[in-house]
């Protein structure tokens, strides 16, 4: 009865959300009741026409979730309900499928289409929720999806959708790490973002994927600081601890010239004596001084310090924290104390709170004391306060102790040590120790007031200052012998491992204060020596040697006894001790020369010990971080950079100069160079509502950095800076002048072929053909790409310009899949190969060059014969002809120190194992020495990876080549198998990525059954693209070239003059791959493709796309 009911209310919807159950399973009504009408009344209202109902329904299924219940069997009905219109219920299934879409991989991927539509709902809530779950599914398959959608979504008008594009870069990161390239040109558009609400978002991605490209700060970085107190809290404290790394890289240490000055004068003081060539130094370095003396901060420095000043006021406790760190490791000494007062106010907060900011203001108090005194009662402790917290407070109250407030700190330790914490008491006779030893004055005071304690009841309290008395006699023993005699009496009643170990050791190291009591304190420890804890054992030991070689007449009996004791004790430490004491102490016909000097090494002066604070190294950390409050690095911490020792160039951080800067002729020039990169970026991929928006905010941003700057000598500095940097852009673009009209040509002739297709594709060419090839191996030709950094040392008409051919680079270049890193690299190594290799074509024979597994056909051989070393000859057909295999640079021969391996994909089956994909692999050995042990080793697979290493090449001789075949499953995935390949003495990570169309092999079949197949592979399986295609690929031959080169397919027959037909199977699954192209006369060209796995069928239409239309 109860289940029924039950079921009646919730198809009703009486129930009221104050009930304790929400949804109710059939469980919940009886013992006895079946399972096949499970839920049952949930489905029924989800598949209602009312919104109330299914709005109902998934409030309770939300609820059943929270309460860890399984709903996964209502997964066909909740994703039938994402095209729901009600804005409330999409956003509750959304919930739903983030739960449930890492459990249930394949029900999560079939709604992937249904997302790809929210992605482009009118409504900005929907668009982000869609983002959200999209990169919420931890399946590696949808990569490329996810990619595609970041992407599209930074460029979102919404800022809450961009907000969430930047959430999704680090899941997509995490998921996949060979994305990092294209995820860095996403944050790179999203830092220019001018929004308060994305700016926090973006810097974490940054953070969390490339924190170490400190470039893509620069142009952002006046505009962060400006926008910083209108950001959200978490925000803030993102961006405050990134600005405080990227300060620390930038600007000089504002404290520098104190240390100067110190350095300074110890090298004068030590260079009276010198001879003449040191004079010389003395007289450099002294130079060097004075012209570091007149330090000036930096405007973007002191930018940074005024803005987050005002956020020491937040009422967040991790804000101030951060603000007060960024002080703390970034402004002049006289300006730290601002932080004292907002660091204080947090201690009113709660304890968890208050043991954060405690440890960093025991950090703080070590070097910078002076900030925290005016608030020494703020760190009293409280009755109430746990006794982690009443340590730390201890620890800043004895940092903070000097001679004027020495007197209230020992008050206020008299009160702590009648407490009835033990820990605290303990750290409190510490503290006194510690204030002892840094405070000559109170020395004696600490002693007496720790000789009383010795009379406690509480043993515990009793042993600790037995400890701390041994180390503070150890400063003056001659004048406290009397407190040795009064604690070698304790050795009755305490009973405490360490007090009795520090007794026993005072009284043999100080046993000629003591001689009557020595001997009897010896005897009464051998008594009970078998019954003693190991550390008093070995003090027992120490105190015989000690005393058998100052009074060996009493002792000597005392000590045979307790090393024939020692001999035959169970712990191995106490017999070699006594083995190695009674070597060197009682002599012997065999005693070696150590037992001459035994009294030199027993009874040696040992210096007193230092107490230190546990807080003393801990400010190599960044203060804030996880890592200072363990004092040990976590995982993901990122170091705080010194301090340059010169100052970088400060220019990188200009935007754009404003044009009312200057002269007219300079205008016409600048708007010349502006308007290109303008026009071209608005018919690329960003749009022009991008590139507008770019200009305003540069505008913005540097009108805004203008208003910012202080006045007085602020201004005044500033002001010097601009006419400053105004006539060095002056002097640098007379040069760039006449660079200019030695490019004159190669600049005009890229301008005509903007015009015309056919040119356009040589600029490309010539393009890319001028900086030199780049490779993951050789960081110069890293150096040589555009980056912030190196643009900013040239002047700013070559700036404009550079980022003019950048940014006709991304115009010319049409849009590629997310296989867009491989297919790049593959055409960047082949030109390498080719015109590294030019010279060494000539010389030898033909023979030579061609490779056993067709690397380079007969054809390319003979183009090269005839190459030229200019921009025109570099054209596709001339460096990759048809039918011949494209090969991909697996190990440079620099990196590999003579050893040059390629690898292409040679489409043949690979015999061992069908469902692998052959991979053929070339080793060339241009070193001077033979290469052994040529073999590949699995370093780390993705999931489902499996690899079919080649057999091992024992030897390749030098100036020889060999060829060997070896099988990757790479899962019908384009991730990338990363492998180790090692020689004789050295191993080299390397990794094999495949292009989409070589997961394929080819598929014979009829006509019928082509069609038959493809009417089978129709709605959310068929991908349908319209294409221009260029003249020269109109016809079906070029067709058919450009297909099959770009994908490992097969022609199929087809009755029809403007259709041409391809299939395939993936090697791993054999899924089914159906292409077709078909051609019209007048009107776009229409590529399809048929594919039982949509992702493939995404990643191949692309580089179909690019294929037939580049």
């Amino acid at each position: 009865m109860s289940a029924s009911s039950a079921f009646s209310d919730e198809k009703g919807g009486s129930s009221s959300v104050g009930e304790p159950e929400y949804g109710h399973d059939p469980a919940s009504g009886g013992i006895f009741s079946s399972d096949y009408k499970r839920h049952d009344d949930l489905k029924e209202m989800l598949d209602s026409n009312k919104d109330s109902l299914k709005l109902e329904a998934m409030k309770r299924i939300v609820a059943m979730i929270a309460r860890g219940k399984n709903t996964s069997d209502l997964f066909p009905a909740v994703v039938k309900n994402v095209a729901c219109k009600n804005i409330e219920v999409k956003k509750l299934v959304y919930v739903y499928l983030v739960r449930y879409a890492e459990e249930q991989q394949d029900l999560a991927l079939l709604s992937i289409s249904t997302f790809q539509r929210g992605l482009k709902d009118p409504n900005q809530l929907i668009r982000a929720s869609a983002l959200r779950v999209l990169s919420s599914i931890r399946v590696t398959i949808i990569v490329p999806i996810m990619m595609l959608a970041i992407k599209e979504a930074a460029s979102d008008m919404s800022p809450y959708v961009r907000k969430t594009a930047a959430h999704a870069i680090p899941k997509l990161y995490s998921l996949d790490p060979e994305q990092k390239d294209q995820l860095i040109e996403v944050i790179e558009k999203l830092l220019a973002d001018k929004t308060t609400l994305v700016a926090g978002s973006v810097v974490m991605a940054f953070e969390e994927v490339c924190p170490e490209r400190i470039d893509l700060i620069h142009k952002n970085y006046r505009k962060l600081c400006n926008l910083l107190v209108d950001v959200e809290e978490w925000g803030q404290v993102v961006i405050i601890n990134m600005l405080t790394r990227y300060a620390r890289t930038q600007f000089l240490n504002p404290n520098l010239n104190e240390c100067l000055l110190e350095e300074g004068g110890e090298s004068t003081f030590y260079g009276s004596d010198a001879d003449q060539d040191e004079d010389e130094d003395e007289d450099k370095k002294e130079e060097a001084l004075s012209k570091r003396k007149p330090y000036v901060m930096d405007p973007d420095h002191r930018l940074l310090l005024r803005n987050t000043k005002p956020l020491l006021q937040s009422r967040n406790a991790a804000v101030v924290m951060a603000v007060a760190q960024l002080y703390f490791h970034l402004a002049p000494k006289a300006e730290v104390g601002v932080i004292a007062k907002a660091l204080v106010r947090l201690l009113r907060s709660h304890s968890e709170v208050q043991y954060v900011v405690l440890q960093n203001v025991a950090t703080m108090t070590i070097k910078r004391r002076g900030m925290f005194e005016p608030y020494l009662k703020s760190f009293y402790i409280r009755s109430t306060d746990p006794t982690q917290i009443k340590v730390l407070k201890l620890e800043v109250l004895t940092n903070l102790a000097s001679e004027t407030n020495i007197s209230t700190i020992l008050r206020e330790f008299q009160t702590y040590i009648k407490s009835m914490d033990k820990d605290f008491v303990a750290a409190t006779i510490q503290a006194i120790g510690r204030c002892a030893t840094h405070i000559g004055e109170v020395r004696d005071t600490c002693l007496n007031g720790l000789v009383q304690l010795l009379s406690n009841r509480d043993e515990l309290v009793v042993a600790e200052s037995v400890v701390v008395i041994k180390k503070l006699l150890q400063m003056q023993p001659e004048k406290h012998s009397d407190i040795i005699k009064h604690m070698a009496k304790l050795t009755d009643n305490i009973q405490v491992p360490m007090a009795r170990a520090s007794i026993l050791w005072l009284i043999g190291e100080y046993c000629e204060h003591v001689p009557k009591i020595a001997p009897d304190v010896l005897r009464k420890m051998a008594k009970t020596f078998t019954n003693e804890e190991d550390i008093v054992k070995l003090q027992i030991i120490n105190l015989a040697a000690k005393l058998y070689l100052t009074n060996s007449k009493q002792t000597k009996l005392l000590t045979q006894y307790v090393l024939n004791l020692a001999k035959y004790d169970q712990n191995y430490d106490i017999r070699d001790r006594a083995r190695f004491i009674r070597q060197l102490i009682v002599p012997t016909d065999k005693c070696g020369a150590l037992s001459k000097y035994a009294k030199k090494l027993i009874l040696a002066l040992k210096p007193a010990p230092i107490l230190e604070s546990p807080f003393k190294d801990r400010d190599h950390f960044q203060l804030g971080s996880l890592s200072h409050l363990l004092n040990t690095k976590a995982g993901g911490y990122q170091e705080l950079p010194d301090w340059p020792q010169d100052a970088p160039d400060p220019s990188v951080r200009n935007v754009e100069v404003p044009e009312w800067t200057k002269c007219s002729s300079r205008e016409k020039r600048k708007e010349k160079k502006v308007e290109k990169p303008f026009y071209s970026d608005s018919e690329g991929e960003s749009g022009p509502t991008e590139s507008a928006d770019s200009e305003s905010d540069s505008a913005s941003s540097s009108a805004s950095g203008s208003e910012q700057s202080g006045s007085g000598s602020e201004e005044s500095e500033e002001s010097e800076e601009r006419s400053d940097s105004d006539e060095e852009e002056e002097e640098e673009e007379e040069e760039a002048k006449k660079r200019k009209t030695q490019k004159k040509e190669p600049i005009e002739a890229v301008q005509q072929s903007e015009s015309e297709q056919s040119s356009e594709e040589e600029v490309k060419k010539r393009k890319v053909s001028k900086p030199p090839p780049r490779n993951v191996s050789e960081s110069e030709s890293d150096d040589d790409e555009d980056s912030p950094s190196d643009s900013s040392q040239d002047s700013e008409s070559e700036d404009s310009e550079s980022e003019a051919e950048v940014k006709k680079k991304k115009k010319i270049t049409p849009p590629k899949a997310p296989t867009k890193p491989v297919k790049k690299e593959g055409k960047k190594e082949k030109k390498e190969m080719s015109l590294l290799d030019f010279d060494d074509f000539e010389p030898t024979p033909s023979p030579q060059v061609t490779p056993v597994g067709n690397f380079l056909s007969s054809s390319l051989v003979t183009d090269l014969e005839g190459l030229s070393l200019t921009d025109t000859v570099l054209s596709p057909a001339t460096i990759s002809p048809s039918g011949s295999l494209k090969s991909y640079e697996l190990l440079h021969r620099i990196t590999g120190e003579g050893l040059l391996v390629e690898y292409c994909f040679s489409r043949q089956p690979f015999l061992p194992d069908p469902h692998m994909v052959a991979v053929q692999i070339q080793f060339t050995n241009s070193a001077a020495t033979e290469a052994k042990s040529l073999r590949l080793e699995e370093a780390k697979l993705q999931s489902g990876m499996r690899v079919k290493e080649f057999p091992e090449i024992e030897v390749l001789p030098a100036g020889e080549s060999a060829t060997v075949v070896m099988g990757i499953d790479f899962c019908d995935s384009t991730q990338a198998a990363n492998l180790q390949l090692c020689t004789h003495s050295r191993k080299f990570f390397v990794s094999i990525q495949p292009p989409v169309g070589e997961l394929m092999t080819p598929s014979f079949m009829t006509e019928n059954e082509f069609k038959k197949e493809q009417g089978q592979l129709m709605g959310m399986n068929e991908i349908t693209e319209k294409m221009q295609l260029p003249e020269r690929c109109q016809n079906e031959h070029a067709i058919v070239q450009r297909v099959t080169a770009a994908a490992n397919l097969s022609r199929v027959p087809c009755g029809s003059d403007k259709e041409c037909r391809f299939a395939g199977r993936t090697v791993t699954s054999g899924s089914l791959v159906l292409v077709t192209v078909a051609t019209k006369e007048s009107g776009p060209s229409q590529l399809t493709i048929n594919c039982e796995k949509m992702v493939i069928g995404t990643m191949l239409v692309k580089d179909i796309l690019l294929a037939l239309t580049q």
